[in-house]
């Protein structure tokens, strides 16, 4: 009787990640015993452009006896030659939002493995889910794609959809494309570590690229209809920064919304018409929205009605409106007024 054969080796897997994503994707391959993950690279705790949702990968890595790398430019030439003293098999990378350079991506045996919260070629660059959710989308999706040198251009190995429902938050859609990740990756990996996976390339003149966001943008334009107000707070809050508003010269954050209905007061766009046992109603334009969870400029979020109270934000208030033009920019709609200041 022949002696049974020799399991394969596991394929080394150097691991980079930073944010939320990159949680699931993680486990699931310290988990899996046909990878040995031999590195985990993730951006310092205390780096200065560290990603809205960064999550600390070192518990995880240091359960697994995985070394922790937190590099602050994974394409320094010592990074890169680090990275290749360790001999990859793959590079898996989850959650990073820079670019990788030609130099690092040409150093794993089987190249490098990424993912997008999308169904390229539709919305590449930064920010998809929460640009999907503020343009009023049903529908996102994960895609897992063999990186290039482009944004979001590699071939792509697999996609799976994910639905929006309308009181979805960024993080909760972020949550199930991660899932979603994570499943792409145990299924592929096999092919991935022999380089057989399956790979479709993309059409270059089909997509678009979303403008990238910065904080500044989350201003609320109360001169819109309540559900794209509601859709604005909930494509904003945690782990991001947040939408806001300015009252009185001050900036107050809006965190959560209630699902504006079809029966609601109206007054003039931004005016406090209301403070409900639940939260606050404020007029948009047509309708109104009842803000649930509000805090003043960097403070955790409230329950809206009592902060309010303490607040002195009373019925009759107006908060500020924001210039057409700074309004359409913070839309991803045009550039950036000059002149203009965000309130």
């Amino acid at each position: 009787m022949s002696a049974p054969e020799a399991a394969a080796p596991a394929g080394r897997v150097v691991f980079v990640g930073a944010v939320h994503e990159a949680r699931p994707a993680l486990a699931a391959l310290l988990d899996d015993p046909r990878a040995r993950v031999v590195a985990v690279a993730t951006t310092p705790p205390d780096h200065g452009s560290s990603p809205s949702g960064r999550t600390d990968l070192a518990p995880a890595a240091a359960a697994a006896g995985v070394p922790l790398r937190p590099p602050a430019d994974l394409n320094a030439p010592a990074t890169v030659a680090r990275i290749r003293a360790l001999a990859p098999d793959l590079l898996v990378v989850v959650g990073w939002t820079r670019l990788l350079g030609d130099a690092l991506l040409a150093v794993p045996r089987h190249g490098c493995v990424g993912f997008h919260a999308s169904l390229l070629p539709r919305h590449r660059g930064r920010a998809p889910v929460n640009w999907a959710i503020l343009k009023g989308e049903s529908v996102t999706g994960n895609t897992m794609m063999l990186l290039d040198p482009g944004v979001d251009t590699g071939d792509i190995v697999d996609q799976r959809l994910v639905a929006i429902g309308p009181e979805d938050t960024c993080a909760s859609v972020y949550r199930r494309v991660a899932h979603a990740g994570a499943q792409m990756l145990v299924q592929h990996l096999p092919a991935l570590l022999a380089g057989t996976a399956p790979r479709h390339p993309q059409d270059p003149d089909e997509g678009d690229v979303l403008p990238r966001r910065t904080p500044e943008m989350g201003v609320v334009d109360w001169a819109q209809p309540a559900r794209v107000v509601h859709d604005w707070v909930r494509a904003l809050t945690l782990p991001y920064p947040g939408a806001f508003s300015a009252l009185g010269g001050r900036r107050v954050m809006l965190w959560h919304t209630r699902l504006p209905d079809d029966a609601q007061p109206r007054g003039p766009a931004g005016t406090v018409l209301a403070l409900e046992p639940d939260g606050v109603r404020i007029a948009t334009d047509p309708g109104s929205v009842v803000v649930t969870a509000m805090s003043a400029r960097g403070e955790a979020p409230r329950r809206a009605a009592p902060w309010c109270r303490a607040a002195g934000i009373r019925p009759g208030l107006r908060f500020e409106p924001v210039p057409p033009a700074l309004a359409r920019w913070a839309r991803g709609e045009g550039p950036r007024p000059v002149g203009v200041t965000v309130p």
